[in-house]
């Protein structure tokens, strides 16, 4: 039994004449016959009888046509769908990112992708989360691409800086580090300090910091998200040092850039090494790397 054979069987079964379903296959009569043959004999029963010159379904062969049209139906969906999912002009591309670039710098990357004329048709799957829980959903493919931070000791993932984010401390307006302009991490000693979780990319960029300046911050929670950081800051609950978002000025809290120590915090498009990428998604990759290469092209990660 094979794929052909059934499909030869439907066709026959609809058409009720071995002449007519020859030519719609464009198969040779006798080729037919013999297929339908083997078939019936992997069945181990008749599948058609001779009606007149005609033939009809037996009774098992009713049966099974049903069987076999849902199934090849099926397989003619799941065929379709995967050529719309990987047609290079009308794919679907499936993206994760960290929460920070929700608010601006996805759907400003998104609009200036999708203004090119040959990309307008192709569409979006997004998520969030954590950079920790996006790279183990990037290996489990449930994406063709992350943006995140960089990752230590992650041999099957590919990172290519693309976008850089200032890190700045925020304080509430009642806070006495509130009448500065701007801050060294120094004098954040002693200080409740709300930290990002160790599932969050930036917390070891941010531990680096203060081990620079030999400062341990007296953290009082941890949380996942830069916004939940910035309602604690915003009630005085304590201070932190986040991404320089574009949702802090919702916020009753004071930003002050960071002068010491000196720092660089990337964003990075995360891929898997020797994975498929469908066209469309592979055409995205490589628009996001085209408009960064120029700025990012001497980092190290």
């Amino acid at each position: 039994m094979n794929l052909n054979h059934l499909n030869y069987f439907r066709v026959l079964a609809k058409l009720e004449h071995y002449t007519q379903a020859a030519d719609k296959l464009s198969i040779t009569q006798p080729s037919l016959s013999h297929a339908m043959s083997s078939l019936e004999k992997d069945l181990g029963t008749y599948l058609f009888e001779k009606q007149g010159r005609n033939i009809k379904l037996t009774k098992y062969g009713k049966i099974y046509f049903e069987y076999v049209d849902r199934a090849l139906s099926e397989l003619e969906k799941g065929e379709r769908k995967l050529r719309e999912l990987t047609n290079i002009s009308s794919g679907t591309i499936e993206l994760g990112y960290i929460y920070t670039l929700g608010p601006t710098f996805v759907p400003m990357l998104i609009k200036k992708f999708v203004t090119v004329e040959e990309n307008k048709d192709i569409k979006f799957v997004f998520g969030q989360g954590t950079t920790k829980v996006l790279i183990e959903e990037l290996k489990n493919e449930k994406y063709d691409m992350v943006l995140c931070s960089y990752v230590e000791n992650e041999d099957e993932v590919d990172f290519i800086p693309i976008e850089n984010e200032e890190l700045v401390v925020i304080v509430s307006n009642e806070h006495p580090l509130a009448k500065k302009e701007s801050i060294d991490l120094i004098d954040l000693d002693n200080y409740p300090f709300i930290g990002f979780s160790e599932k969050s990319g930036i917390r070891p960029l941010i531990n680096k910091l203060f081990e620079k300046i030999d400062l341990k911050p007296n953290i009082i929670c941890e949380v996942e998200e830069d916004n939940a950081v910035a309602g604690l800051v915003e009630i005085n609950y304590g201070i932190a040092v986040v991404p320089r978002i574009s949702s802090l000025k919702n916020y009753n809290i004071k930003i002050l850039p960071i002068i010491k120590p000196t720092h660089e915090r990337f964003i990075y498009l995360a891929t898997l090494k020797n994975r498929y990428l469908t066209p469309s998604a592979n055409l995205f990759k490589n628009f996001i790397t085209e408009n960064s290469k120029d700025k990012f092209s001497d980092i190290k990660k």
